[in-house]
């Protein structure tokens, strides 16, 4: 399988196997009018497998997601076919507007313009809980 390169753009890397489409999907990718990539399920002698995303296009990305989902996945800049940053992404300490709250007894499901907010409470677990009724995501 031949993927191009780009030569202004990010590339999502080092994204767990299966997170690809998550990840898609919470960035809102397809809504893009530029080229996106999905590389699923490649060989990595790291991870074992991996998911690779290339946007063709410099492009501001919530980085709070890519740590949500992955957070062990970096996002490559490339100016010029050269890569001119790297950075590695953690779990971010709080989440906004991201996921929202299941709990129907929770604020956010009447007041509907409050922001849905959740803070991470167990970084081992990867926990995260509502700030409003402290329910689990």
């Amino acid at each position: 399988m031949n993927i191009d390169s780009i030569s202004n753009g990010i590339v999502i890397d080092h994204i767990k196997a299966d997170n690809g489409m998550k990840l898609y999907e919470l960035l809102d990718l397809g809504s893009l009018a530029c080229s996106v990539a999905i590389i699923k399920n490649v060989t990595s002698k790291k991870m074992g497998k991996k998911d690779i995303i290339k946007i063709d296009a410099d492009i501001p990305l919530n980085l709070d997601v890519i740590g949500y989902v992955d957070p062990g996945a970096t996002v490559n800049v490339i100016r010029d076919g050269k890569l001119v940053e790297k950075k590695i992404i953690g779990m971010p300490e709080a989440l906004t507007n991201v996921i929202k709250c299941k709990n129907p007894r929770c604020i956010t499901s009447t007041e509907q313009e409050l922001p849905h907010i959740f803070k991470l409470t167990d970084k081992d677990t990867k926990t995260y809980r509502c700030l409003y009724c402290e329910t689990k995501a």
